[in-house]
C-alpha cells in the first residue's frame, strides 16, 4: 500500500478537523435551539398549572373528584395538544390524569424539580416524563390547597407526546434540509480552502523534496533552482530557513566532493610520478649492474669504479624518495603527533645553514642568513620545522645554477617569526605553481621542473602548525617560499632552553 505524501496526510487531518467541526457545531446549534425552546415554553406556560390549581375545584373534603379531574384534564389537552396534565399528592404518585390506558409508564414523579420550579430557580428545569422512563422534559407545577392545607401538586408536562410527534415531523421538514446542507456546504468550501492553502504551503516543500531527490545527480542545478529571490521576503518562514539551510549544505557537500575528488586525482599523479621517479633510477641501476656483471672481466678498474659510483649515486636516489614516501604517507595518516617545544629560531636556523655549506661550496653558490635582532622565541615541534628548512633549503641548492645565490632570512612577524627562503635560480614554471603544494612533480637534479615531494612536506608539516608556506611573485628571476611560526608566550618563553651552537 503506498504511503500518503506529508501534503495528503496533512490534507486528510485538516478533512476530519473540519468535518468533526461542523458535526460538533450542528450538534451545539441544535441543542442551544432545544435549549431555547424549553426556555420560552417554560417561561411562557408557568403560571398554567397556577391557574388550572386556583381556578378549578379538583377536590373536597371527601378528597380527590377523579370525574372532574379527569373531564378538566381531557378538555386542557383538547385546547393544547402539546401539555399532558397530572395530579400528584404530597409523595408525587400520579393520583389523576387524562392519558389514555395503558400509556402512564410511571406511578410516581421526583419531586425535587418540582420544588426548585416552586422556589423560582433558573430555567429551563426538566422533571420526570409519566409516559416515559427514561425523558425529562419542562413542565409547569403548583400546589394544590384545600382549607389552607396542601393535598398535593398539579404537574403540567409542557412538550408532552404530541410535541414530539410533531417536532419528529418537522425534523424531516424543507427548514431542517437547508440548515443541514448550508452546515455541509460551509465544510465543503472550507475543506476545499483547507486543500488549496495546504498545496500553497506546501509548495516549496515539494520543490525542496525534489531538489534533495536530484541532488548530485544534475550538477548543482538543483541548487540553483532553489535560491529564488522569493526567500528574501520569507525570512520567518521555517520552510525558507531549511531551504537555505540545505542550500548551504548542499554547497559545502558539492566543494568537499570536489576536494575529494581533487584530492584522488592528486594521487594518482602522485602514483604516476613516484612510477616514473621509481623507474628511471631502477632501471639505471639495474643496467649499470647487470654491465659490471656481463663484463667484468673486460673491465679495467677505473671503468668499474665509474659504474659502481652510477649505480650508487641511482640508488641514494631510490633510498632518497622511499624514505619521502614514507614520511609522506606518515603526515597524511593523522598518525603524527606534534611535540611543542620553545626554542630560538635562529640558532636552529644556522644549524641547518651549517649542514649545507659544504654542498653549496662544492657548487660554487653563495649561502647566506640574515637575521632581525630580538627575534621572540616560537613554540613548535623542532624536528618538523628542522625538516622544512631542511627541505627547502635542499631544493634550492638543487635547482640553483652554480654561482647563485640562497637566502636564509628570518625577521618580525605581528605574531612570530617569518621565515623567508629565497634563490635566483630558474624559478617556479607557471603550470606548476597551482598545486607546487599538493601535487608532486617529477624529481630531477637538473633545472627546476618542480618541488618533488620535498615541498608537499613541508605543506604537510605546516599544516599540522596551523600554518601555511606561500610562493612570493617577485619580478627577478628565482623562488621565494614564506612561513610564518608563531611566537612562544612570555610563561613558556621563560623556560626557553638555548641550543648548542
Amino acid at each position: 500500500m503506498r504511503r500518503l505524501s506529508l501534503t495528503q496526510r496533512l490534507s486528510a487531518v485538516f478533512a476530519l478537523l473540519l468535518l468533526a467541526c461542523c458535526g460538533a457545531s450542528a450538534w451545539l446549534q441544535i441543542s442551544a435551539n432545544l435549549r431555547y425552546e424549553q426556555e420560552v415554553v417554560q417561561r411562557l406556560s408557568s403560571g398554567l398549572a397556577q391557574h388550572i390549581a386556583g381556578t378549578n375545584e379538583l377536590m373536597d373534603a371527601n378528597g380527590w373528584k377523579p370525574d372532574a379531574v379527569r373531564a378538566l384534564f381531557s378538555m386542557l389537552m383538547m385546547v393544547n395538544p402539546a401539555v399532558e396534565v397530572y395530579l400528584l399528592d404530597n409523595d408525587g404518585r400520579i393520583v389523576g390524569d387524562a392519558a389514555p390506558p395503558g400509556q402512564i409508564k410511571r406511578e410516581r414523579v421526583d419531586l425535587a424539580p418540582v420544588r426548585r420550579f416552586l422556589a423560582g430557580a433558573a430555567l429551563p428545569i426538566e422533571g420526570d416524563d409519566p409516559r416515559h422512563l427514561d425523558t425529562a422534559k419542562v413542565f409547569s407545577a403548583a400546589p394544590v390547597r384545600v382549607a389552607g392545607r396542601d393535598q398535593g401538586y398539579v404537574y403540567v408536562v409542557l412538550q408532552g407526546q404530541a410535541h414530539d410527534a410533531l417536532a419528529m415531523a418537522a425534523s424531516r421538514s424543507a427548514v431542517l434540509r437547508t440548515t443541514l446542507w448550508s452546515i455541509a456546504l460551509v465544510a465543503l468550501l472550507g475543506l476545499v480552502a483547507g486543500l488549496a492553502a495546504f498545496g500553497l504551503i506546501t509548495r516549496p516543500l515539494r520543490g525542496l523534496t525534489r531538489a534533495v531527490r536530484a541532488f548530485g545527480d544534475d550538477d548543482g542545478r538543483a541548487l540553483a533552482a532553489l535560491e529564488q529571490p522569493a526567500d528574501a521576503r520569507a525570512n520567518g518562514d521555517e520552510i525558507a530557513l531549511l531551504r537555505r539551510s540545505f542550500v548551504q549544505m548542499g554547497r559545502r557537500i558539492s566543494e568537499q566532493w570536489r576536494e575529494l575528488t581533487r584530492q584522488d586525482q592528486q594521487r594518482r599523479d602522485l602514483v604516476a610520478n613516484i612510477s616514473h621517479d621509481l623507474r628511471t633510477p631502477l632501471t639505471s641501476l639495474h643496467g649499470y649492474l647487470e654491465t659490471l656483471r656481463l663484463k667484468d672481466e673486460s673491465l679495467d678498474a677505473a671503468e668499474r669504479r665509474r659504474y659502481l659510483d652510477i649505480a650508487l649515486a641511482q640508488s641514494r636516489k631510490v633510498g632518497r624518495l622511499a624514505q619521502e614516501l614514507f614520511e609522506l604517507a606518515r603526515l597524511e595518516s593523522g598518525l603524527v603527533r606534534l611535540e611543542p617545544e620553545t626554542f630560538s629560531l635562529p640558532e636552529l636556523a644556522q644549524d641547518v645553514i651549517q649542514k649545507f655549506e659544504l654542498a653549496a661550496e662544492a657548487r660554487q653558490q653563495r649561502l647566506t642568513t640574515a637575521i632581525d635582532q630580538e627575534l621572540p622565541p616560537v613554540r613548535a615541534d623542532l624536528g618538523m620545522i628542522e625538516r622544512v628548512l631542511t627541505n627547502l633549503l635542499d631544493n634550492a641548492i638543487r635547482h640553483t645554477a652554480p654561482g647563485g645565490r640562497i637566502e636564509l632570512r628570518l625577521r618580525q612577524a605581528r605574531d612570530g617569526v617569518q621565515v623567508r627562503v629565497s634563490d635566483n635560480g630558474g624559478g617556479i614554471p607557471q603550470a606548476l605553481r597551482a598545486d607546487l603544494f599538493t601535487r608532486a612533480s617529477v624529481l630531477a637534479d637538473g633545472p627546476r621542473d618542480g618541488g618533488g615531494l620535498g615541498l608537499v612536506i613541508v605543506h604537510r608539516i605546516l599544516k599540522l602548525h596551523h600554518s601555511d608556506i606561500r610562493l612570493v611573485a617577485r619580478p627577478e628571476p628565482g623562488a621565494v617560499f614564506e612561513f610564518e611560526l608563531p611566537a612562544a608566550r612570555p610563561a613558556a618563553a621563560a623556560g626557553a632552553s638555548s641550543m648548542p651552537g
